[in-house]
């Protein structure tokens, strides 16, 4: 059996793409055995807005290559953050929001995606960054 691992998943983005890819790692690491934490920062407090959390677009900056991937990603059926947002929470994750960046853009907790919850930077850094086998930035 692989042994449980510590897992801290930093999201700075509000890119699609790349905020997929942190999600999807999350649930892949939880559902391998991990304890995972995922902390939304900087710009990746978009991610966890309610409203604008299925309005993130891949690529902006490219969007033709931008609109060929989510094609893509339509085809293949992936599935939707919102979803896996619902899966991680069920499966026991931890996620959290930066207290700081997020009234930063006008957002306060009641904005957040069911589940998701303001950190405590002290405790955060202190309980999980420096205690994780693996700390993994998107």
């Amino acid at each position: 059996m692989i042994p449980s691992k510590n897992v801290s998943i930093m999201c700075f983005h509000d890119e699609l793409c790349q905020v997929f890819n942190a999600l999807m790692t999350a649930l892949s690491l939880l559902r391998n055995g991990s304890k995972v934490t995922v902390f939304f920062g900087s710009r990746g407090v978009f991610a966890v807005h309610k409203e604008h959390v299925g309005h993130l677009a891949c690529m902006p900056d490219m969007p033709e290559q931008g609109a060929a991937v989510m094609k893509r990603m339509d085809e293949l059926d992936l599935p939707l953050l919102e979803d896996m947002f619902v899966a991680l929470v069920a499966e026991g994750a931890i996620l959290l929001a930066c207290p700081l960046n997020v009234p930063l853009f006008g957002m306060s907790a009641n904005d957040l995606v069911d589940g998701v919850t303001l950190a405590d930077p002290a405790r955060y850094y202190k309980d999980v960054v420096i205690q994780a086998d693996m700390n993994l930035t998107f």
